[in-house]
């Protein structure tokens, strides 16, 4: 058994991973009824998909105030304050009665959700032990990979009872996990507001000067000196085990660092094509090239998830013990030959399994990424470096599907699954270059 797997994982990983499992699961029932529901308002295909656009937006530009609010008041606090904000979004949605307020409201929970994500990718960067942190990742990546599968199979069912169903369901499912992730914080050290950790040091500091200070007094009147001397150094060794408020990394001090600037260019080319170009071209391919519908291009997605499950676990431990570099340069490579492939495909059932292919390639690249944005950091606080990670990977998601579903009008599906391959292949050699980021876990 390999040292991560050995390893216990802190109670702030499991209840993180609970919390994005609820979220997932909710987003998988609601996803499908968000451009159904703007249509209900009697607006053109492209409104109804700029709302998804807007959630996107707003995730992206609100990142920055999301760092700053992490530093400020701890990822506990952004973190809950966040996925409240996108629950009574989501809850208010329901009762939307014209487009503006849907497209206003669904702007709003992108702030929401730029808060508790990256909040929630601080603390377990913060918190991992560094000989797990591979496991961590792909544990948070498989929590919502099994919310995400779920979440439209049951969105079936709840739809049943209208499009406004899946976002009072949405409501509920980030309302329970506000609540798991609030509670199981509630005594950590390392969520709570960087003020709060520095007035716990000082009082723990406190009590151990007074302490030490009577035991002193204690050892000079007599017979019960031992005792008290004892009670003295008791405190002072409960004092050194007390974590000392950290130190914080500057996004400058970070793009210093080469592995950092691989890092952001890799999840830029990451978020192009897995959040982008994979959801918005494929079922166009599927529809234009193979004449299939909804329900044949949701098949093939369904095996991108597939590959992805197959691989997640062991990428985590491999990304521990053979290192995050070979996993990111295999990963990103098999992503850019998959993306390669794609414009080949003769039918439905090749494509398939490449994407299947394609998913664990995935699977092989993204706990690495997670995993070097934890060495970067070596356990300080960072909101502005997590917000940083998170921008590239959203400016992807979002440039991907237009800059490529640009290239598609000018030039048809091969080039704009060329380009992507271009990026994801030059992400491989940004990796390539740079050493391997577990030389910098011991910072």
């Amino acid at each position: 058994m390999s040292i991560s797997a050995r390893t216990r994982l802190p109670f702030e990983v499991w209840a993180l991973v609970a919390g994005g499992f609820a979220v997932a699961l909710g987003y998988g029932v609601v996803a499908p009824a968000i451009p159904q529901f703007a249509l209900e308002f009697r607006v053109s295909n492209f409104a109804a998909s700029a709302i998804v656009s807007a959630f996107a937006l707003m995730r992206l530009v609100s990142a920055p105030l999301a760092g700053w609010v992490i530093s400020r008041f701890g990822e506990r606090a952004t973190y809950t304050t966040g996925i409240l904000i996108v629950a009574v979004s989501t809850g208010a949605a329901a009762l939307a009665t014209n487009y503006p307020q849907f497209l206003l409201l669904r702007g709003a929970g992108g702030i929401g959700s730029a808060m508790f994500s990256i909040a929630a990718t601080a603390l377990l960067a913060k918190v991992a032990p560094p000989e797990a942190r591979g496991r961590v990742a792909s544990l948070n990546a498989a929590g919502f990979l099994l919310g995400g599968l779920l979440g439209p199979v049951l969105g079936g069912l709840v739809a049943v009872f209208g499009l406004r169903a899946p976002f009072v369901f949405y409501f509920f499912t980030l309302i329970v996990a506000a609540s798991v992730v609030a509670v199981a914080l509630r005594g950590s050290h390392a969520a709570a507001s960087p003020r709060s950790r520095r007035q716990a040091h000082r009082s723990g500091a406190a009590r151990t000067r007074t302490n030490e200070s009577s035991a002193t007094e204690l050892r000079a009147t007599g017979p019960r000196a031992t005792e008290s001397g004892s009670t003295g150094s008791l405190d002072a060794e409960r004092h050194a085990a007390l974590p000392s408020p950290e130190p914080e990394l500057s996004l400058r001090a970070a793009v210093r660092v080469p592995q950092f600037r691989s890092l952001l260019f890799s999840v830029f080319s990451f978020g192009w094509a897995s959040f982008g170009v994979r959801v918005s071209l494929i079922p166009l391919l599927v529809a234009v090239t193979f004449d299939g519908d909804a329900t044949a291009a949701a098949w093939v997605l369904a095996a991108y998830a597939a590959g992805n499950a197959m691989l997640i676990f062991p990428s985590g431990r491999w990304n521990d013990t053979v290192g995050r570099k070979p996993m990111l340069v295999i990963g990103m490579s098999v992503l850019a030959l998959s993306y390669v492939a794609i414009a080949f495909a003769p039918n439905l059932w090749v494509l398939a399994a490449i994407l299947l292919v394609s998913g664990a390639g995935s699977a092989l690249a993204n706990p690495g990424q997670q995993a070097v944005l934890a060495d970067v950091l070596a356990r300080r606080r960072g909101g502005q470096v997590v917000a940083a990670y998170s921008m590239a990977s959203d400016l992807g998601g979002v440039l991907g599907p237009s800059l490529a579903g640009l290239v598609v009008d000018l030039a048809g599906f091969g080039p704009a699954f060329g380009l992507t391959a271009a990026l994801l292949a030059s992400g491989a050699i940004a990796w390539v270059v740079v050493k391997d980021s577990r030389s910098l876990a011991t910072q």
